[in-house]
């Protein structure tokens, strides 16, 4: 077993006695109708058992178009909080990124996965603070500015990031006041807002010199204890960033038996700040074309169309890949493998804005 293969089995459990790390197993936080409060919920929330800061956008490197995405994990483990050794993995922090660049046709990627050991003091190896967003893992991080920006740092296996993210507009919470419903059963939510249309300056390289580059780019900061039941598979997600200056995001949770949905949602924000939302049945994703990864052999729907609403007033867009080859195999750090990409939104073949889609739960069902 190799080095980094054996610390990743160590830091999740494997090997360890089991008895006194599990002798009393914690009770997550649980997600409820509250009025979110920043800049504290910036931070991390280490009750609950799974959280998330994600962001992902289009770059311009001269002429040509480059994805990328930046995303830090967060994980509370079941292991017993009692346990006072450092070496308990009680937080775990994972992170990737990803460069797509059609002229390489292939997805650049890496990851990364540590214990936490301290929580509100930095750490050289992995860490994250309660009162803003603040997160660092060998050497990768995210921050958010003094003056309501983000600013990030990636140095990995032939990919680097060196952005700047500039607020444009004001948060974007979904749901219900950032409480957003993720299936029929009541604990089946998250808190979660966006921050969409950010303006990105910085650099990047993907293995020669650094490039001047510039773009938009979207963060979700999003965090639960219960997304998914039993009987869910996966989900399908976008952020889209509109050409006009509006924002829309949409999600479906697939069910494991063929193609019922468990639940989905959207939220519009229109060029002149009014907001809408999109019930369960005002959302769907129909499949226009797949793509079969040739490195592990699953099948996503790469293009799609997505209606929103209902009869004649309907929205219908199709969403076209930057390229199809942008499957991320992260088995290494959170053991999933998925589709993660850029991607154009049209309309009547006029190009409407450019986001990213997620699709999750095509390898396998997913469990978080």
């Amino acid at each position: 077993m190799r080095r980094r293969q054996l610390l990743q089995w160590l830091l999740l459990g494997g090997g360890l006695p089991t008895r006194s790390l599990l002798a009393a197993p914690p009770e997550f936080s649980v997600v409820v109708p509250r009025l979110l409060s920043f800049p504290r919920d910036h931070g991390a929330h280490p009750g609950f058992r799974t959280e998330w800061w994600y962001i992902t956008g289009w770059l311009e490197a001269g002429s040509e178009p480059i994805g990328f995405q930046l995303t830090f994990f967060r994980s509370r483990t079941t292991h017993d909080l009692a346990n006072p050794s450092r070496f308990a993995p009680h937080q775990l922090l994972f992170a990737h990124a990803a460069l797509a660049r059609p002229g390489e046709r292939r997805l650049r990627h890496d990851q990364r996965a540590a214990r936490v050991v301290r929580v509100v003091r930095g750490d050289p190896v992995a860490s994250f603070r309660l009162d803003d967003t603040h997160l660092q893992l060998e050497g990768w991080s995210l921050r958010r500015t003094a003056d309501d920006g983000y600013a990030a740092l990636v140095v990995g296996e032939g990919i680097r990031l060196d952005l700047r993210f500039d607020a444009t507009q004001p948060l974007l919470l979904q749901g219900e006041g950032g409480f957003s419903r993720k299936g029929p059963q009541p604990a089946q939510a998250s808190y979660y807002y966006s921050r969409p249309q950010l303006d990105v300056s910085g650099r990047i390289a993907t293995g020669g010199d650094w490039l001047p580059v510039r773009g938009r780019a979207w963060l979700d900061h999003e965090w639960s204890s219960q997304v998914l039941d039993d009987a869910a598979a996966g989900w399908d997600w976008i952020g889209i960033n509109l050409d006009d200056g509006g924002a829309l995001m949409a999600f479906r949770i697939r069910a494991r038996a063929g193609e019922a949905v468990r639940w989905a949602s959207a939220r519009l924000r229109t060029a002149d700040g009014r907001e809408r939302s999109f019930d369960k049945d005002e959302v769907r994703f129909e499949a226009l074309a797949t793509w079969r990864s040739p490195h592990t052999g699953t099948v996503y729907p790469t293009r799609l169309r997505l209606l929103l609403g209902s009869g004649a007033t309907a929205l219908r867009y199709e969403i076209a890949p930057l390229m199809d080859d942008q499957e991320l195999d992260a088995r290494r750090s959170t053991g999933a493998v998925y589709w993660e990409g850029a991607f154009t939104l049209l309309a009547d073949g006029q190009r409407k804005g450019r986001g990213y889609l997620e699709l999750v739960g095509y390898h396998r069902p997913m469990k978080l």
